[in-house]
């Protein structure tokens, strides 16, 4: 994953930001089952701040309520509790994320898939001992996975077998970093870095620096870093199953997933990390990479005007072309 790293230069010339003699604040809280922080300038005690401040939590804390599987009275966990049995009334909101999913199931070409949620359920990486799913309990699970299987009308939405299941997790930490980057703007917030979770996207620059430094952490040794990149007016994301994994007979299970499979990824790689225009387009090609493999994934990530990404795996680093770009010298 990408974790926030304080250095001293960057790796690109300074440039002006309207807030390059404002103080830095930061704004911190958990949601959505992780540490979100906020850092931006504004003035000392200004209104300007408070408002933004009240505005950027609040819209994360409704978010979660409406969307997370989570939330007993969420519409993904009234929509999963009708599976089978009943149509459930969506408004235009819960349509755009829906249809947000049909580009994300396309782009990554049904590597990301919001009705995978039987598979994670059976993978417990929480369950102590751990154990590794029978092969009829993944077939019975992948039976229940499938975005077409979805049925969707004009304000309305249906799961047609009972045990289908939504989760918006595998992209909606993402968009409510873009979201919350957008309401700083509207409050006239030019110099940003929200992280949620280590998912990330710069604008502007912090105070005297021209960019904002993100440390990119070593999976062979969690905690440290390994190198660094320095952004602004641009998004990061990292994937990467060595930390939560279990080893059962000498065979290590991570917990990220393939849907098309039902198993958890074992092609080598140990982290892909991805910059591109958004939050949402790095966490996307990130994690479809990763499950991907190098030479997929790295495909995949080149279709995406102006993203650049890196993959380790446990003998090799590759990367995009224009990956060097970002990496700060120091």
């Amino acid at each position: 994953m990408a974790i926030v790293s304080r250095q001293d230069k960057a790796p690109e010339p300074a440039r002006s930001s309207l807030g390059a003699n404002l103080p830095l604040r930061k704004l911190a809280f958990r949601a959505m089952a992780t540490q979100c922080e906020i850092q931006y300038t504004a003035p000392a005690g200004d209104a300007q701040a408070k408002r933004f401040e009240a505005a950027a939590e609040g819209w994360v804390h409704a978010f979660e309520a409406k969307f997370s599987r989570f939330q007993p009275g969420s519409i993904v966990s009234r929509i999963n509790d009708a599976a089978g049995r009943d149509w459930v009334p969506v408004d235009p909101e819960t349509e755009a994320l829906l249809a947000m999913c049909d580009t994300l199931h396309f782009m990554t070409r049904g590597i990301l898939d919001p009705s995978a949620l039987p598979l994670i359920r059976i993978w417990n990486w929480k369950a102590d001992p751990p154990a590794v799913p029978t092969a009829e309990a993944i077939a019975s699970a992948l039976r229940l996975v499938g975005w077409s299987k979805v049925r969707r009308e004009p304000g309305r939405v249906f799961l047609p077998e009972k045990g289908m299941a939504l989760d918006f997790g595998g992209f909606g930490k993402e968009y409510a970093v873009d979201i919350v980057s957008l309401i700083a703007k509207d409050h006239g917030i030019t110099d940003s870095l929200v992280d949620f979770g280590h998912d990330l996207r710069a604008s502007g620059a912090p105070p005297g620096r021209p960019a904002w430094h993100i440390g990119l952490e070593d999976p062979r040794s969690p905690g440290k870093t390994l190198g660094s990149v320095g952004l602004t007016g641009k998004s990061i994301a990292s994937s990467g199953d060595y930390i939560r994994s279990f080893t059962i007979a000498g065979r290590r299970y991570g917990h990220i997933i393939d849907p098309r499979t039902g198993w958890p990824v074992a092609n080598g790689c140990t982290q892909a990390t991805v910059i591109a225009e958004t939050c949402l387009q790095a966490g996307m090609l990130s994690t479809s990479a990763f499950i991907s493999g190098v030479e997929k994934g790295l495909e995949m990530i080149r279709s995406v005007p102006g993203a650049e990404g890196i993959i380790l795996t446990e003998h090799e680093r590759a990367q995009t072309r224009g990956f060097f770009n970002f990496v700060a010298t120091t």
